[in-house]
């Protein structure tokens, strides 16, 4: 029997448990399984970093909205926006407002 992708990336992440990417391709592979609160929680720990990995915000954004909790997805998307500007990716922050403004974005809350 082959090992799935998220074996495989657990895998990885037992060598290397900071890296960002597979942190966050296990999230993604947690929500194609139908893992929802795991996934979230992986997405969410990429958010509070030190250095908070902007994709995780949309992602989660995203995800929150499929799972109708749109508040929750509106609140993630405002930080990723914030997030995203203090890093200078305007291209990120422009996809979450324009993400936030598809949900009618009731503006800071």
């Amino acid at each position: 029997m082959t090992a799935s992708r998220l074996e495989k990336i657990e895998a990885m992440l037992v060598d290397e448990p900071d890296d960002v990417f597979l942190r966050y391709s296990r999230a993604m592979e947690l929500d194609k399984a139908g893992e929802h609160e795991r996934s979230l929680a992986g997405l969410r720990e990429l958010c509070e970093g030190t250095a908070p990995y902007v994709p995780a915000f949309f992602m989660s954004g995203q995800q929150l909205t499929r799972l109708d909790r749109v508040e929750e997805a509106r609140s993630v998307l405002r930080a990723g926006i914030e997030s995203a500007r203090s890093q200078n990716d305007s291209h990120a922050a422009a996809e979450m407002s324009e993400f936030l403004a598809s949900l009618g974005d009731l503006g800071p809350g």
